[in-house]
């Protein structure tokens, strides 16, 4: 199990810097000026100027990515030669100029609502898909099967911001269940306002995703418990619910737990429309904001920073998957 681990973490160090050199290269080698991409509606030809000299964009892109890599790790100065020079503090991802911020600065402000976003959706929609998945395969074809599967195609079948309007209208608008002006706070500064803030997203999110986890699980529960070794299970004298928790759901989980990596980084671009439905300010928002006024550092940050949170979490995802099915050890 050591040298898996070992293995998977070296194989994500070497994607990270794949990922650097491939986000540094789509952003700065693109067939616009970047620098004109840093002052929104502000720029003149003397901010541009002034701008690609700040950030080094006049130097060769060899040059522009060493710089930009070291700043990750050391921190950078724009504009030293400048009579303004600009500190960046790593990690550094870059400086807008139209916030007059650093970039991971607005990333941390932003990040803690899109994780307890992104967690709290998945951990709602794997426990309600992989529940009601193993009830209706073990009620299969009984009334309680055909109700559970038509409300998961129905599910399945809505788009997200379709389901965040009517979440919006009905429960906050029409019922007033949760306030219709109720904003995010920080857990520890005010529980109550975080969990009415979230409550919503995380249900518009999960519903999508639990809707086919439910199929989803149901059908690899079926197939399980027709397998030899489930059999033999019943046939030594264990109890159903010994046979469905150890033997089946198991043996059952490795394509789910699959599904589920793969599903967690969707889940990011999918909480871009889910912020802006419920007006949330994470990531999502961020970049939204920094595409119609065209800041390129943020939008630049934004994609490394979450691209980086997927491949992390497909390692533990991969670290799960060998827990629950030692055989992928020696792949």
């Amino acid at each position: 199990m050591g040298v898996y681990i070992v293995r998977r973490i070296f194989a994500m160090l070497g994607l990270l810097v794949a990922l650097s050199v491939v986000t540094f290269l789509l952003f700065s080698a693109i067939p616009a000026d970047p620098a004109r991409l840093t002052c929104a509606k502000s720029c003149t030809e003397e901010i541009v100027a002034q701008n690609r000299a700040r950030l080094g964009l006049d130097q060769p892109l060899a040059e522009q990515y060493w710089a930009f890599a070291k700043g990750i790790f050391v921190g950078r100065t724009y504009g030293a030669d400048s009579g303004a020079p600009i500190e960046c503090p790593a990690p550094c991802l870059g400086y807008s100029f139209t916030k007059q911020e650093n970039v991971t600065t607005l990333i941390v402000h932003a990040l803690p609502v899109s994780i307890w976003l992104t967690l709290g959706a998945f951990i709602l929609w794997m426990v309600v898909g992989i529940s009601t998945g193993t009830y209706a395969a073990l009620r299969r074809g009984r009334w309680q099967d055909r109700w559970t599967m038509f409300f998961a195609l129905v599910g399945y079948s809505l788009p997200i911001f379709f389901i965040g309007l009517l979440m919006v209208y009905f429960v906050k608008i029409k019922w007033g269940i949760i306030p219709p002006t109720v904003e995010y706070a920080p857990l520890l500064e005010d529980p109550v306002a975080w969990f009415q803030s979230l409550i919503l997203p995380w249900i518009t999110l999960a519903l999508l995703y639990a809707a086919f986890y439910t199929r989803l699980t149901r059908n690899q529960v079926l197939e399980t418990m027709g397998e030899d070794f489930v059999r033999t299970a019943r046939a030594k004298g264990l109890s159903e619910r010994i046979v469905i928790r150890k033997h089946v759901l198991r043996a059952g989980l490795t394509p789910i737990v699959t599904a589920a990596g793969l599903d967690f980084a969707a889940l990011f671009g999918a909480t871009v429309v889910t912020e802006y439905i419920f007006r949330l300010n994470g990531l999502g928002s961020l970049v939204i904001d920094s595409v119609l006024n065209p800041d390129l550092s943020i939008v630049m940050g934004v994609t490394l920073v979450t691209a980086t949170i997927v491949i992390v979490a497909n390692l533990l995802i991969d670290i799960l998957y060998a827990y629950i099915d030692p055989r992928v050890r020696l792949a």
